[in-house]
């Protein structure tokens, strides 16, 4: 079955690159605010002053031998720094790439090494296990002093609308990080997919880390319909969200389901003057019916779903006047610009109604994983078809139903995670003799890590809190397991390999199911 939607052209006019656009808003709305720090009393940049330090930094990059095409690391803090740090990037004419302060070393530096980057920005109280090599270093006090470096200007150099603009990285299934690359086209696609996520001057309360392709990806997007963009404090919490949400005269909100319920249970909502907001956004687990309901009464704004992935940030999405059914069970129809089809495991369209893997074809698909053609002719063939390792439905209605993963992938808090690279690392403690995970459901986070693990000494098998401590230090720390289920041996399939489904199920009936934090 194949899918096509109609197209929306974007709101400014056309532009060969991301830079162009960015230098003729700084012109045309320079006075208007484009970034606000969400703590308390946080700084706050117009568009105008955000170009003028990115011109700067851009000027000291080049002076520190950054060429078009060279790659710039960003391992700095969801912040207005790095903001124009991007910015700066982007005048240069070099390819960015963000690096999560929530990774580990081992994955940072294999990121580091497949980028081989030319400069790197480093957080070394954010990064401080991570020393990078072979690149320059700019720290955030030698950024600052930037500011006042002479502007690159006229000097920028001209880059073309398929030159690789940003590197946003993600994992794979053998934990090895894999860099989805995009050129300039691929950005500015995201303003036509957009569809009722942006309007001309919304402000945006902004959760999602900077590295992630809800951020990267989308820079494009904020120019062209001249959105600010407020930072959320990070930890997460319901008081900062209503308190930006009043204070800031947000537009457009986004938010896991369990943000939404916590938001809506925060003392004083009821009281407050939420009545900028137009539209919420819930992504990574379905929003209940009552959930909706209880948004739409008590803020006044609708919630609409938005289904992606970093190979290709725009899929499909729900529209305002979709009832809280289609929002619950669906992630909604094609969005602009793309085009879906939904394969068996050769290869074939197959029957409307039926179960099958997605591919996804358009211009906000990426054009490859960086440095590594082989693993993307394995995925992305010569028309640009991307194939997803995603089960769906398309309904009647047109709109998409995810099925299941054809991977034993599972989402914890908005993070992908992939059991093999955590049970190689839980191999590696001195006290495991082997291990497995499943993901089952939980009733705050989507989902969270249990752990099988056949103890080396079974009268003294490891602790929960000593393996998350051991694996928080290799991994980001989302992937540490939040349960734990010490058994005598792994159940094995006919062919020997781990019965997944089995621990699935001992999983999911075992008593002591916990909700993630």
């Amino acid at each position: 079955m194949n899918v096509e939607s109609p197209d929306i052209p974007p709101l400014l006019g056309s532009f060969e690159t991301i830079a162009d656009a960015f230098e003729a808003v700084a012109e045309q709305f320079g006075d208007r605010i484009a970034y606000v720090d969400g703590v308390s009393g946080g700084e706050r940049i117009t568009f105008g002053e955000w170009h003028r330090r990115s011109d700067a930094l851009a000027g000291f990059l080049v002076e520190q031998g950054v060429r078009p095409g060279d790659v710039v690391a960003i391992m700095l803090r969801s912040s207005i720094e790095y903001a124009v740090a991007l910015g700066a990037t982007m005048l240069a004419g070099a390819v960015a790439t963000g690096i999560n302060e929530r990774l580990g070393a081992r994955e940072i530096t294999s990121i580091l090494d497949r980028a081989a980057a030319r400069l790197t920005f480093h957080d070394r109280e954010a990064f401080a296990d991570v020393q990078p090599d072979g690149c320059v270093i700019v720290t955030p006090t030698d950024l600052a002093a930037a500011a006042h470096h002479p502007p690159l200007g006229a000097r920028r150099p001209r880059a073309q609308r398929g030159d690789p603009v940003v590197i946003i990285w993600t994992s794979g299934t053998t934990g090895n990080p894999k860099g989805a690359w995009f050129d300039h086209g691929n950005l500015e696609a995201a303003v036509a997919s957009a569809g009722v996520m942006s309007e001309p001057f919304d402000i945006k309360l902004i959760s999602t880390p900077f590295p992630h392709a809800g951020y990267m990806s989308k820079m494009w997007d904020q120019l062209a319909w001249v959105t600010t963009s407020v930072i959320s404090p990070s930890p997460w919490k319901a008081s900062d969200m209503l308190r930006l949400m009043v204070d800031e005269r947000i537009t457009v909100v986004t938010g896991v389901p369990t943000q939404w319920s916590k938001l809506l249970d925060e003392p004083g909502i009821d009281s407050a003057d939420l009545s900028s907001v137009r539209l919420g956004l819930t992504a990574t687990a379905p929003a209940s019916p009552e959930l909706i309901e209880r948004v739409a009464s008590t803020i006044g704004c609708p919630l609409v779903v938005r289904y992606s992935m970093t190979e290709c940030p725009s899929v499909t999405g729900t529209d305002v006047s979709d009832p809280p059914e289609v929002q619950f069970r669906t992630v909604g129809r094609v969005q602009a610009g793309m085009s879906i089809m939904i394969v068996d495991d050769d290869g074939r369209e197959v029957a409307a109604g039926s179960v099958g893997r997605l591919r996804v074809q358009g211009r906000c698909v990426m054009q490859g994983y960086w440095g590594d053609p082989d693993l993307t002719a394995s995925i992305r063939d010569d028309f640009g078809w991307l194939t997803t390792s995603d089960l769906v439905i398309v309904r009647d209605d047109g709109n998409l139903v995810l099925v299941g993963r054809t991977s034993d992938m599972y989402i914890r808090g908005g993070y992908n995670i992939y059991p093999l690279e955590v049970e190689n690392v839980l191999a590696e403690h001195p006290s495991v003799e082997r291990a497995a995970i499943v993901g089952v459901p939980a009733d705050v986070i989507g989902e969270i890590g249990v752990a099988f693990v056949v103890a080396v000494d079974p009268a003294h098998p490891p602790s929960l809190d000593a393996l998350r401590s051991f694996v928080r230090q290799r991994l980001a720390d989302y992937k540490a397991p939040d349960r734990l289920e010490i058994i005598d041996a792994l159940p094995l399939t006919s062919m020997m390999k781990i019965d997944r489904p089995a621990l699935q199920q001992l999983a999911e009936s075992a008593d002591g199911l916990v909700a993630g934090s």
